[in-house]
């Protein structure tokens, strides 16, 4: 650190910051994140429409299309049940992880924008009322922040 006037402290910008929070770990668990574009490491930043997946996932992917792949919560035979387990218990570890009450607490959606379309259209109908507002970043996408989404519920602006 150094002193700046008024005896202000100022950070220098810090060089080890990812060191600590174990960036560079991390991005080895995502093998897209290994890839060079113009001989500089891979940034991605378009989360908000794919995420890029860590081995772990891949794998555990590629092992329930390979041994467990069946409908969840539909059939009497065996690979049936075993999906069934699977994603019941998926759900289980997610409730835990995320401290709620119980396990029908926890709502899989395929993806943001039908999450926020779910929000909208339950929690939306059910509390806001006429002349409420909605306040929405900037930053937002078109897919996840449309004014219409919100203000359909019940004459509300966005």
């Amino acid at each position: 650190m150094k002193h700046a006037a008024h005896h202000r402290v100022v950070e220098e910008p810090c060089q080890d910051c990812l060191v600590g929070f174990g960036a560079e770990k991390i991005r080895e668990d995502f093998p897209a994140l290994r890839l060079t574009v113009h001989g500089k490491p891979l940034v991605y930043l378009d989360n908000a429409a794919t995420t890029q997946k860590p081995q772990v996932v891949i794998d555990a992917l590629t092992r329930y299309y390979a041994e467990e792949n069946s409908n969840v919560h539909r059939g009497v035979h065996f690979l049936s049940q075993v999906a069934t387990q699977a994603y019941d218990g998926g759900r289980t570890r997610v409730r835990r992880f995320l401290n709620a009450a119980r396990d029908h607490e926890i709502v899989f959606t395929r993806g943001t924008t039908e999450g926020i379309n779910l929000v909208a259209q339950s929690y939306g109908r059910k509390h806001l009322q006429a002349g409420d507002e909605v306040i929405i970043s900037a930053w937002s996408t078109t897919r996840t922040s449309s004014p219409g989404r919100w203000s359909a519920t019940r004459n509300t602006r966005a």
